[in-house]
């Protein structure tokens, strides 16, 4: 698992990102840093990461501001980091939708077992929820049900597969050969156009008004389903 997980780790420490880094990369992760709120942010959207270990005192946006953001447009998670131990930052920290906290000085291992522990329980419940809500939008692959703006539509189960499969990924990008690979599988020979004619349909169902998401073309290279 670890090998294809990215995390992004954010500290105004220059040393202790890059011994986090150490440790993680030890273990099979991949690790990108940053040292303030404002790049955090970027590096979020960039790189798409499955986990994010965040400190609370940073330059130009702090942890509380940068966790805010990220809950905004993604449920993956994030570990927060502090010198402080009240129960006020703990209790805010989870409240903003953190997964976990941890108050330093603290243990590298430690952190690296917490994360993994983490992951796992973030797995685990994508798995048994099979669905993704954004504003007005709503997908759940175990009923296959699509609602938009409040209203229930009709769409056909690849259709609705492909716009699952982007959701769950949100401001990633992948190819049409990526997305016959993962949403018709391995032994689907058909015509990358498919994917085409299926994005331009589920655009026309999606076609309801502004909306802080939408089905992107990234030109040259494939779709992502952006989330502003």
């Amino acid at each position: 698992m670890a090998s294809f997980v990215k995390i992004l780790v954010v500290d105004d420490d220059y040393n202790i990102c890059e011994l986090i880094r150490l440790y993680l990369e030890k273990e099979g992760f991949t690790v990108v840093t940053a040292y303030t709120g404002t790049k955090a942010l970027d590096l979020f959207k960039a790189e798409t990461p499955s986990l994010v270990v965040l400190d609370i005192m940073l330059p130009e946006l702090d942890g509380w501001q940068v966790c805010r953001e990220i809950r905004r447009i993604s449920n993956i998670p994030i570990i927060m980091l502090t010198a402080k131990g009240e129960t006020f930052d703990k209790v805010l920290g989870l409240e903003l939708g953190a997964d976990d906290y941890m108050v330093k000085p603290f243990e590298t291992k430690e952190l690296v077992a917490r994360i993994k522990a983490v992951l796992r329980r973030y797995e685990q419940k994508s798995a048994d929820v099979k669905e993704v809500v954004y504003p007005n939008l709503l997908i759940n692959l175990a009923t296959y049900q699509l609602k938009v703006n409040g209203k229930f539509m009709d769409i056909p189960p690849k259709e609705l597969e492909l716009l699952y499969y982007l959701a769950s990924h949100p401001n990633k990008v992948f190819t049409r050969e990526q997305l016959l690979q993962e949403v018709w599988g391995f032994d689907y020979f058909g015509d990358s156009r498919t994917v085409d004619v299926h994005i331009k349909r589920l655009r026309e169902k999606l076609d309801c008004g502004e909306q802080p998401w939408e089905l992107k073309t990234v030109w040259g290279v494939g779709y992502k389903f952006e989330v502003k």
